[in-house]
């Protein structure tokens, strides 16, 4: 039976940002690789004054909450000197009560933050804006140090680049790391970033590491079938065990050995997704060794069986 797809409505306020607005416009758009249906949207129907000398014509008001399944709130200029409009504060609250999922993009964390309905729970927003939100609405525990905080029907991210992040996360809850890697094959972006790790803030200039990184854990992505260990890692990259794990956590929010595990995990996603293999078959092929070790972090990472996640995910076409 074909899935209906899951709505989403994207508001744009008066100075939002187009990065911000794009993103999720863009992840969600329609098309048949994609059981998504999106709607721009701002607080009336017609022409909203954005940031960066760009203006934008919608053709929803707060009625597309009522449509909607999920929400976007994207980031806007000022967030810190006024409040939103009461009448977008309601609709959200509304939409929320009746069972809409909301997720904030950077300082669209502010007009969440608004609702009250991130009182008492974790958020966080772009970092140079992290105090001004924790002063203003103390109730809630900004966190300045993670890309996206996932409280379950309430979502927030930093910086725009870390909305991609929050999308794609959001695919994978919804329709598994398939689909989640065919989205980010497509943005040409990193198909996993911890919501855990640090977000940007300024600071010296790491040693130029990072291209040398991503080689060694597309060498490593190659090859998890494989024993791997830190002295592996490390002698493909041409640095110290020591360094290596250092800079690694810097670049991915995940020791080496735990990105390894994680990677292993994601691949057993894939092939429970789209092949028929056993369960000691993928562990086997994802090296994990035994069916009981993948049980057994699958549970862990995931929360469930690989049997209840192959039952619980179909595979997509990924037809554009």
């Amino acid at each position: 039976m074909q899935r209906r797809n899951h709505r989403v409505a994207v508001l744009v306020l008066d100075g939002a940002k187009p990065l911000d607005v794009g993103i999720p416009a863009q992840i969600f758009s329609t098309r048949q690789s994609m059981p998504y249906e999106v709607r721009v949207c701002g607080a009336h129907p017609g022409m909203v004054t954005g940031g960066d000398g760009l203006s934008y014509h919608v053709a929803d008001g707060l009625e597309a909450f009522e449509w909607a399944e999920t929400i976007f709130i994207p980031g806007y200029r000022h967030p810190d000197r006024e409040d939103p409009p009461a009448d977008v504060v309601d609709a959200l609250r509304a939409a929320h009560a009746r069972g809409a999922r909301l997720a904030a993009i950077s300082t669209g964390a502010f007009a969440l933050a608004a609702t009250g309905l991130l009182d008492g729970r974790r958020a966080t927003t772009h970092w140079h804006y992290t105090h001004a939100l924790q002063a203003r609405h103390p109730s809630i525990s900004v966190d300045e140090n993670v890309l996206f905080v996932d409280e379950g029907s309430v979502l927030t991210s930093a910086g725009a680049a870390s909305g991609i992040d929050l999308c794609l996360h959001l695919v994978r809850r919804d329709h598994g790391v398939g689909l989640s890697n065919h989205v980010a094959r497509r943005l040409v972006a990193a198909p996993y970033r911890s919501g855990g790790q640090a977000q940007y803030v300024p600071r010296a200039l790491p040693e130029p590491l990072g291209e040398l990184f991503a080689a060694t854990r597309q060498w490593a992505m190659e090859r998890l079938g494989q024993p791997l260990t830190l002295g592996d890692l490390a002698r493909n990259a041409n640095v110290s065990a020591r360094t290596f794990s250092r800079r690694f956590v810097e670049d991915t929010g995940y020791t080496p050995m735990q990105w390894i595990l994680r990677a292993r995990i994601d691949h057993a996603r894939e092939l429970l997704e789209r092949t028929d293999l056993g369960v000691e078959q993928i562990a086997d092929r994802v090296g994990l060794g035994t069916g009981a070790n993948l049980r057994l972090h699958f549970h862990r990472i995931l929360g469930t069986s690989p049997s209840e996640y192959r039952h619980t995910f179909a595979a997509h076409p990924l037809v554009e």
